[in-house]
């Protein structure tokens, strides 16, 4: 008994410290840990009234667990809407208090901060898309971060996103008028296995590791290229299980296993069967690559962030041993305290399951994040099925 009390009084001390390393961060560098956690505990103390699946994070978080404990990928396809709906209910405020506003990864270059790799990440992507297309579609958008930055990179365009979930409608169209953006730039709620819109509606489109959730990858390509006009670009980051992935392998079973439970996905396919589902949908392949295999050996990999760490004032903080122990600390009496939800605590077990498997995945290079494909509507739609 004496040795554990020990041992929690070693913890609280740890924290005590750790709070006054974030107190000179927050106020000697740009991070701002502390005004973020408070905007985290303003989400969260009303977050159960805008839950659109369940009435609480609670009720929430055992029913998102419940759906996958089937071993069976069809069987969390065919529940996708709900899983989706119910992950995204549940992750959105911890990803953007943890992650910020663009939820996605990138590699880092020599001499580029991580807000840096975000923003050139989804230049890149947005540069695939042809010169100055006028109306655009955010496939998959979340509360619309690339959305904002890349309406910014692309002066003359106006862009709608769209995503499933309705509290990241509310959150992303709250920012877009907070940085004046609105008139440019919004975001819709809807199903992209249904797009809402008129065939031909938009000049390009894009998706940044969105249509992973997807149940069919033909159904949802197919559904970007009815709303493209002929010639529009589509262009993608898929995630994806690379060639080296081995299905008999407990250690890459157990690592995508992992990414799928903490990331509201249904199944994760392979970069061939993307591809594929890409040419089957109707698209020309203009480009095809393995992004993780372009920036090998440079810079920072994309999953470092994942990875532990002993600098509090990272996020990787939160996977090395004491840093699970203090976040344990900080729910749970978050939660007894009645400033956090009920249920707050096992979310944050679930997504933090997640991101061992993408930190593992990312080592074993069984997976990737960042598959690039672009293509093409073709200018004959009536000849859309592509032989390639």
């Amino acid at each position: 008994m004496g040795a554990q009390l020990s041992s929690l009084d070693w913890v609280y001390g740890a924290s005590g410290i750790i709070g006054a390393l974030l107190l000179g961060a927050e106020v000697l560098t740009p991070s701002n840990p502390i005004s973020n956690s408070w905007r985290l505990f303003r989400q969260m103390w009303g977050h159960n009234a805008r839950l659109s699946c369940n009435d609480n994070v609670s009720a929430g978080i055992d029913n998102y667990n419940e759906l996958h404990k089937s071993e069976d990928a069809a069987e969390r396809n065919s529940n996708y809407a709900e899983l989706v709906n119910s992950y995204y209910d549940l992750a959105t405020v911890f990803y953007e208090w943890g992650w910020g506003s663009s939820f996605h990864f990138a590699h880092q270059l020599p001499h580029e901060s991580f807000d840096e790799s975000i923003r050139r990440h989804e230049y890149q992507l947005a540069a695939c898309l042809g010169p100055s297309p006028k109306r655009v579609l955010d496939v998959g958008c979340g509360i619309g971060g690339p959305l904002r930055n890349i309406t910014r990179f692309l002066p003359d365009s106006d862009i709608t996103g769209i995503t499933l979930n309705p509290y990241q409608v509310e959150r992303g169209n709250q920012l877009c008028n907070l940085q004046g953006l609105q008139d440019r730039c919004r975001v819709v709620q809807g199903d992209f296995m249904k797009l809402p819109f008129e065939p031909q509606s938009f000049d390009a489109a894009y998706a940044i590791e969105a249509t992973c959730h997807a149940p069919d990858r033909v159904g949802v390509y197919s559904q970007i290229l009815n709303s493209l006009k002929p010639g529009s670009i589509f262009a993608c980051y898929e995630w994806c299980m690379t060639d080296k992935y081995d299905p008999t392998n407990p250690a890459h079973i157990q690592a995508k296993k992992w990414i799928e439970e903490g990331d509201g996905l249904p199944n994760i396919c392979s970069t061939k069967d993307c591809l594929q589902a890409m040419k089957d949908a109707g698209f020309i392949i203009l480009k095809e690559t393995d992004l993780c295999n372009v920036y090998q050996g440079e810079g920072t990999a994309w999953n470092t962030p994942l990875l532990p760490s002993w600098n509090p004032l990272t996020q990787r903080f939160q996977f090395c041993w004491l840093g699970r122990r203090i976040t344990t600390v900080m729910l749970r009496t978050m939660e007894f305290l009645r400033l956090a939800p009920q249920g707050s605590f096992k979310t944050q077990q679930m997504l933090q399951r997640g991101g061992d498997g993408l930190g593992i995945g990312g080592q074993l290079d069984i997976f990737t994040p960042m598959y690039l494909m672009v293509g093409q509507v073709p200018l004959n739609t009536a000849t859309a099925s592509q032989k390639q």
